[in-house]
């Protein structure tokens, strides 16, 4: 018998044994679909899925071909956003760094960053503790404290509504900001005699960085002599930003760290 066929015979026998090998492989623990050790890499723009039965998608990570930036998503299972890293297209997000946020079941955002400044809590807002004190009702006519407390920064900007009421002769209110030593007047009006005057400021807390404490005091005082004024609070939070211009001025510090931190790893160190 020739040779050659021999040589096909002896190359299909080793065929069948490799085949052999490689059903027992897929068959010995741990199975195919466990890592137990190693990586996983999903990269160059690739995604990672899972799915509940009906197709949903209620996680996922990678870059989108639409929403384009590197995100991670969690829904539920009808397709409803509930947590999200970065872009995604619930809503359309080009934040200029990646957001964190959380979204309750009617579809509000109830935890996030803020948009705007990278220091501070965008959600929730956080009250402002303001207690009232022995001169909320006052006839003097030097500034005196209605209002004081202390309260660490959560949120970028201070939202404060009061209004004052003035006897003959009218008075003066102010909201004044303490850190670090430093007091700063955010906010100081008139207020017309015989009538509430109200007054909202809101405004970035400049130079704080996140749970940096400050003092806040609401002063009044009466214009006349033995003339009363009195100030009320209706409400004292932070907050997050609605515009880019009410993103706080980074502190001196924090401007400084930046400037000797070091240089971030280039794509081709990674």
């Amino acid at each position: 018998m020739p040779y050659v066929p021999q040589d096909v015979l002896d190359r299909l026998a080793a065929l069948e044994r490799e085949v052999r090998q490689l059903r027992g492989r897929a068959q010995m623990r741990p199975a195919l679909n466990q890592v137990l050790a190693g990586d996983v890499v999903i990269g160059e723009g690739g995604r990672l899925f899972v799915r509940d039965p009906d197709g949903t998608a209620v996680f996922e990570t990678g870059q989108s071909p639409t929403v384009g930036d590197y995100f991670t998503a969690m829904r539920r299972d009808t397709g409803d956003v509930a947590f999200a890293i970065g872009a995604n297209s619930y809503p359309d997000d080009d934040a200029p760094r990646q957001m964190v946020r959380v979204w309750d079941r009617n579809r509000n955002v109830i935890v996030m960053d803020d948009y705007y400044s990278d220091e501070f809590l965008g959600r929730p807002w956080i009250p402002v503790q303001l207690h009232p004190t022995e001169r909320q009702s006052y006839t003097g006519t030097a500034y005196d404290s209605a209002w004081v407390g202390t309260t660490p920064a959560h949120n970028a900007v201070l939202y404060v509504r009061t209004s004052t009421y003035a006897n003959t002769g009218g008075g003066q209110a102010r909201v004044v900001l303490t850190h670090d030593g430093v007091e700063t007047v955010l906010d100081e009006w008139d207020c017309a005699a015989g009538t509430w005057t109200g007054r909202t400021i809101e405004h970035p807390l400049d130079g704080l960085q996140f749970l940096s404490y400050f003092t806040l005091r609401i002063d009044h005082r009466a214009k006349s002599a033995n003339q009363n004024c009195e100030t009320r609070l209706y409400s004292a939070y932070t907050r997050n930003t609605f515009t880019e211009d009410e993103a706080p001025d980074v502190p001196v510090t924090a401007t400084a760290n930046a400037s000797t931190a070091a240089p971030a790893v280039s794509a081709e160190g990674v």
